[in-house]
């Protein structure tokens, strides 16, 4: 069987890595149980956590075993890597909450049967700490002139960083020594900027058990342009259906850049590399077919195979034969007749303000039942209100419809 630590590198998901050739052995000789965290900051994974399932799955699918830690305990803090501003406090029942969501969303790529995979909270052992011992027994493992070096804490110090934050690195470094002795973790994952919390709970292992651990982290997804994948107008692309539908979901994929499209088939898809490599040489209209392949392909994995199916076709029904479909993003608003065409836009979700319409429909950028709409002060009259809605269309490849009832 190939050794995933190869497979991992060839679809570029790797990143760093603390002993690469250690890492690449033990990955090929048996079966190494590994973690990845998940803080529980909303009640939704996103498609940033995708990337980390994906890795998950790639590893468990050659035999290792994927502990999935939510963090129930270091939520109540909050990381601060990325971050330039300290995250919302949250209370005890939100993050409870938001733990019991991420089960089912991970359940759907990552197999928890018979113990193939172990989904952990970190609260089991960090709500309960006395102060006073963990400063003595882990505090006291490291330096602070060490910690202020560190990309999560340097990139803070201008604006202030809080010690409640400080702690944070202290808090995911005892998670991996709590790991190594409950379960005999060997890895732990997580994206790039998450090296310098790795490092420590790597450092933290062998000093106090001596024990020789090792890390990992993977690319960031992000575009061409070097920013971060996964953003709309309105917002983050979430892996709920409530809170991102599974058609505006496919949408986004189908809607990537040419210059990205072959990259996130690599990173999120388990399309074979042979095929992406045919892909490769694609241009033109057949990067488009390129793109469906990846919406499909990474729609099923979220939200199931019939889900990306009815994505598909719906798809297919608006944009190849200028129809419509039963089953596209569609917003009830009784009240739509004689209302702006600005309140109109917010309500539907396809932008998140009024300054964000008046700005699409002054770029020409809205369309609606096919004829352009350029006046921002313009109102919504009766006639627009066809038997089957009106549909609405910003940009060249977003549709929406709105019914009245």
């Amino acid at each position: 069987m190939e050794n995933v630590f190869d497979v991992l590198k060839e679809r570029g998901l790797l990143a760093q890595t603390t002993h690469e050739e250690e890492i690449r052995e033990l990955l090929g000789k048996e079966k190494v149980t590994f973690y990845i965290g998940f803080d529980p900051t909303a009640d939704s994974l996103h498609v940033g956590h995708f990337l980390q399932m994906v890795v998950m799955r790639h590893m468990q699918l050659h035999g290792h075993r994927p502990i999935a830690l939510v963090g129930g305990g270091t939520g109540h803090i909050g990381d601060p890597s990325g971050r330039t501003d300290m995250r919302r406090m949250m209370t005890t029942e939100t993050i409870n909450h938001n733990c019991e969501c991420f089960k089912e969303q991970l359940s759907r790529v990552i197999d928890f049967s018979d113990d193939k995979a172990i989904m952990v909270n970190n609260a089991d052992w960090l709500l309960n700490l006395n102060y006073i011992d963990f400063i003595r027994d882990i505090g006291s493992q490291f330096s602070v002139n060490q910690m202020l070096t560190a990309e999560c804490f340097k990139q803070r110090l201008e604006k202030g960083l809080s010690f409640l934050e400080f702690n944070y690195m202290l808090m995911q470094a005892y998670d991996f020594l709590m790991l190594s002795r409950k379960y005999d973790c060997k890895i732990e994952l997580g994206g790039d900027d998450q090296w310098s919390n790795i490092l420590a709970g790597m450092n933290l292992c062998r000093r106090k058990d001596q024990k020789q651990v090792y890390g990992m982290t993977f690319t960031l997804l992000a575009n061409s342009e070097g920013k971060k994948m996964g953003k709309t107008a309105s917002g983050a692309v979430w892996l709920d259906p409530k809170k991102t539908s599974p058609y505006d979901f496919y949408q986004y994929w189908v809607n990537v850049q040419d210059a990205d499209v072959i990259k996130c088939l690599k990173l999120l898809t388990f399309v074979p590399m042979e095929q992406i490599r045919e892909m490769e040489k694609w241009e033109g209209r057949e990067l488009n077919e390129a793109k469906r392949i990846l919406a499909f392909e990474v729609t099923k994995m979220v939200h199931g195979e019939e889900e990306a199916q009815k994505c598909k076709a719906t798809a297919e029904a608006v944009f190849a034969k200028g129809g419509v479909s039963e089953d596209m993003p569609t917003t009830v608003i009784p009240d739509v007749a004689g209302m702006g065409v600005l309140d109109m836009l917010v309500k539907t979700g396809l932008v998140p303000s009024k300054g964000e319409a008046r700005r699409l429909v002054q770029q020409n950028g809205l369309s609606i039942n096919d004829e352009k709409f350029t006046d921002p002060q313009g109102v919504i009259s009766p006639d627009m209100i066809k038997e089957n809605g009106m549909i609405i269309k910003k940009g060249k490849k977003t549709f929406h419809r709105v019914v009245t009832e």
